[in-house]
């Protein structure tokens, strides 16, 4: 599930939570404590947020396909920590997650331009980092799906009807 899907789930998730106010019903009055808190942000979600905010040719937002990123990214992100605003463990937590995925998979084909933080292509995809990119993208099909079948139950009946069938 990519970033733009999370936080689209994450949305209608508290729109659910909050009652519906309509004119009969009186708004529901928070606790001294529940005003107080402020609602914790995932340092994923931020990073990846301000990066698509100050390099939007890099980091382009959903429905646009992602793009192959330059090697060393990393590197040249460090050098805006401050104007992002994040620190050097949110950065890399923010790439790695915006790496990792089908979009960003599907992107990495063979002879495709590979951006800078401007949006500069600055290299290509090779031919042996877009076979890693379909095999990684096999693999998370592969884990959804085991995830989604539940293992079936041994039952002590089957367990018997395994061992006559293996005799």
């Amino acid at each position: 599930m990519g970033f733009e899907q999370l936080a689209e789930l994450r949305d209608r998730l508290r729109a659910e939570k909050e009652p519906l106010k309509t004119e009969s019903t009186k708004p529901r009055k928070r606790a001294p404590s529940e005003q107080a808190k402020p609602r914790e942000k995932d340092p994923v979600v931020e990073a990846i947020w301000r990066l698509q905010k100050h390099f939007p040719l890099a980091f382009p937002v959903n429905p646009a396909p992602k793009v192959p990123l330059k090697e060393g990214i990393l590197k040249d992100a460090e050098q805006h920590l401050e104007r992002l605003g994040i620190s050097s463990e949110q950065l890399k937590l923010g790439l790695a997650s915006w790496c990792r995925g089908s979009r960003y998979w599907a992107s990495m084909t063979e002879n495709a331009p590979r951006l800078d933080l401007n949006g500069q292509a600055v290299g290509v995809v090779t031919a042996a980092q877009a076979v890693r990119a379909k095999q990684q993208a096999r693999q998370q099909r592969g884990k959804a799906r085991r995830a989604q079948s539940k293992p079936q139950e041994r039952t002590p009946a089957s367990d018997t009807a395994a061992e006559n069938t293996a005799d």
